[in-house]
């Protein structure tokens, strides 16, 4: 049975690869000589971050996802609370860029509110691949994936470890979000003063230069944008500076941001600071699990001071 689930994610991988094929006009010859390339190389295939992209359909595009997505509530509340100043001054819809944003559900969301310019950037490749075929065949209901089936730990019952999750659950308005692929540092270099909004979910702790982060994020806010944060700091992927939550405030001040008030539903104040808040929140966990990945996920606002 459970290799027959894997049998059927494999599939689903064959899928979102004919999409990928027609969406960059790649050849699978092509494909195929830089997998034999690779081999001589001894270079192994990532079957982690195939993983990932595929458990990403849960947690972005499910009602399995759905315990996870509840941190966005902080994010969206706190848009709203300073968003009708900046319309009002600029006479145009805000801009939202959302870097780091895996499958975009938190950008279609925004959008969703309506009266938005939303860019969501994502870097990785494994997650652009299955969002290109999100964005190929968005209508709700269409397909199916076993997300669960490659880790055997933590089930109550058999039944918990095969079940199939159904994505999207909802149509995907595909034209209200623009996806910009790349490294968030690089490919906005000439997007300078151009956002009044930067929203970072579950994001700076991926950096390896976290200041690099913070410091692209200054420069392409506009005077007086905001950039949102929420999410943990488990830091990875190398990195080169590991800062704790009252250094990345003090940092973030001497860059030019001032710290504002986030929106309640971002939860409990922070000792840490008075403007920061945390509230718990999961992160690709199974609902019905006997165990649960989770963080105090620690949410600001703060404002780019005019220069």
């Amino acid at each position: 049975m459970n290799k027959q689930l894997i049998q059927l994610n494999d599939q689903l991988c064959q899928q979102i690869l004919r999409a990928a094929f027609d969406f960059y006009n790649i050849a699978p010859d092509e494909l195929e000589a830089y997998i034999r390339e690779a081999e001589t190389k001894n270079l192994g295939a990532d079957r982690v971050s195939v993983s990932q992209a595929l458990k990403h359909y849960v947690r972005d595009w499910s009602h399995e996802g759905d315990h996870e997505r509840r941190t966005y509530s902080c994010i969206l509340d706190t848009i709203g609370l300073y968003a009708p100043a900046l319309a009002l001054r600029f006479k145009t819809p805000p801009k939202v860029l959302l870097p780091g944003a895996g499958l975009g559900r938190l950008g279609y969301d925004i959008a969703a509110l309506g009266g938005y310019d939303v860019t969501i950037n994502e870097w990785s490749m494994f997650m652009n691949l299955a969002y290109r075929f999100l964005e190929a065949q968005p209508a709700a209901g269409q397909h199916v994936v076993y997300p669960f089936i490659d880790s055997w730990s933590h089930h109550a019952v058999t039944a918990d470890l095969q079940r199939p999750v159904t994505f999207p659950h909802k149509h995907i308005d595909t034209t209200s979000v623009l996806l910009v692929e790349g490294d968030f540092t690089t490919a906005f270099q000439d997007s300078k003063g151009s956002y009044d909004f930067i929203v970072t979910h579950f994001f700076i702790d991926t950096a390896r230069n976290l200041l690099n982060y913070l410091e692209t994020i200054h420069a392409t806010l506009n005077d007086g944008g905001y950039w949102i944060n929420s999410g943990p700091l488990l830091y990875g992927t190398g990195p080169w500076v590991q800062l704790s939550l009252d250094e990345i405030i003090k940092v973030s001040e001497e860059l030019g941001f001032e710290f504002r008030n986030t929106a309640p539903t971002c939860g409990e104040t922070s000792s840490t600071s008075k403007e920061v808040r945390w509230m718990a929140g999961i992160y690709g966990s199974s609902e019905r699990a006997l165990n649960m990945n989770g963080y105090k996920v620690q949410s600001w606002v703060a404002r780019k001071k005019p220069t």
